[in-house]
């Protein structure tokens, strides 16, 4: 396979990664008399945010899914390639992919992240993580499939494992999901299935520390974990989860909690880069990089957002906060220097400009944090919903993402209970196959 793309005499920038960084960047790029190549192993950017809402069978995916080509279209000198990226071969400004190798000029690494397991395999295997749309559809049809075969179940003891959710993580994947499902605990379970008995659905958030959030402040924490418990949510702090076994998840302290529906949301890592050296790696495995984003001695190297660690800007000496603002500001300032490095200027430093935290924790409440500004319920939720529908792609997603919302906020019924398990081609499946023993790398070696 070739990427088939045409050399041109602009300089050609090559983005790996379609999150919020890469994409800003193409989007900053695109016109700017750069070739821009985005390599993306899948062909949508998705809107990570509202993934919960997902899970909770509260959107739809295409409210927060947008096709990159859609996205680009028209756009000259831009092209979108569907890959995965394997090596990485500066002195001769190669990268090589699951579909062929691609020459660059400017190379940059805006991969994100993925779930954290923390060396445990098993609970690798068993549990559900909530990070990609696919995951979270995945979450969704577990959910909906446990809740049919729960009314139908022989035992009272794989009742009770069909209808135990227990969320691993105590940050804001967690709260906004245990929150999610809360709701739909109380308002959707006696409306689809009125044979059911609610109150034996028993929701666990679990987090090993000793509070929830513990990117905001204290006092937001004990309000956050207060308003879950009123929803009925019990919240284990203090406790790390060891292992998942027969249907149940075990405690650093023995206690056992049986359920089919493990949910794992307890942290990330940066996705790995195939032969990129360890020593250019940090904590979590981010890439380090320099106050311009450069990758530390790789010439015409950058990487971006979750991906990166910086320790450069007084404002995170520790590295930046893997969020959304944090990329977006960075790629911001990547294609503005890009831009300057055309024009024979130099490249200004990144400095990080804190716009606040926010997280929903149920129907008409979130918290926020602004400085020194705490915003709780009613006031947050909606800051929370005005500043989320911005970012998303396209009018017709934000009227079809404020008209769900709308609808779920006044009848609590929301219409995507559909399980649906997907099934790929036999087509698709033996490309894949051999894609995976093809474009190694070696023939660049």
């Amino acid at each position: 396979m070739s990427v088939n793309i045409p050399y041109s005499a602009k300089k050609r920038v090559v983005i790996v990664g379609g999150g919020f960084a890469g994409l800003t960047l193409a989007r900053r790029l695109s016109g700017k008399n750069f070739q821009v190549i985005l390599i993306d192993r899948n062909n949508y950017h998705q809107f990570p945010p509202l993934i919960y809402q997902i899970a909770s069978a509260g959107l739809e995916v295409g409210s927060i899914s947008f096709p990159f080509r859609k996205i680009f279209h028209g756009q000259k000198d831009f092209y979108f390639r569907k890959a995965e990226m394997r090596y990485i071969f500066p002195d001769k400004k190669i990268i090589q992919t699951s579909i062929g190798k691609v020459k660059y000029d400017y190379l940059v690494l805006a991969c994100g992240t993925t779930t954290n397991y923390y060396g445990n395999s098993h609970i690798e295997e068993e549990a559900i993580p909530m990070k990609t749309v696919s995951e979270a559809m995945g979450l969704r049809n577990a959910l909906l499939d446990n809740f049919e075969r729960a009314i139908t179940c022989s035992s009272k003891q794989e009742e009770e494992e069909l209808l135990n959710v227990v969320i691993v993580g105590g940050g804001a994947s967690g709260v906004e999901i245990a929150g999610a499902l809360s709701e739909m605990k109380r308002f959707i379970l006696p409306y689809d299935y009125p044979e059911m008995n609610q109150r034996s659905m028993h929701i666990y958030l679990i987090e090993g520390g000793q509070r929830l959030l513990p990117v905001f402040s204290e006092k937001t924490s004990v309000y956050a974990k207060n308003y879950l418990e009123e929803m009925g949510v019990e919240v284990i702090l203090g406790k790390m989860v060891t292992d998942y076994r027969n249907h149940s998840v075990v405690l650093s302290d023995g206690t056992e909690i049986p359920t089919r529906t493990f949910i794992w949301v307890s942290g990330v890592k940066a996705e790995k880069v195939g032969n990129l050296d360890s020593s250019l790696l940090g904590r979590g495995g981010r890439i380090k990089v320099d106050a311009f984003n450069r990758v530390e001695g790789l010439e015409d190297v950058f990487a971006l957002g979750d991906q990166c660690l910086m320790t450069t800007d007084d404002a995170c000496p520790q590295g930046h906060p893997q969020l959304a603002q944090p990329a977006i500001q960075q790629a911001k300032r990547l294609a503005k220097n890009l831009i300057r490095s055309q024009h024979g200027k130099e490249m200004k430093p990144f400095k990080y400009t804190n716009l606040g935290t926010m997280a929903t924790i149920g129907r008409n409440h979130a918290v926020t944090e602004i400085k020194k500004m705490k915003i709780y319920g009613f006031l947050a939720w909606f800051m929370w919903l005005m500043i989320h529908l911005r970012p998303i792609l396209g009018v017709r997603n934000k009227i079809s993402v404020m008209f769900n919302w709308f609808v779920n906020y006044m009848s609590y019924n929301q219409s995507y209970r559909i399980i649906v398990y997907a099934r790929k081609a036999k087509e698709v499946l033996e490309r894949e196959d051999m894609l995976r023993q093809k474009h190694t790398g070696k023939d660049l070696l």
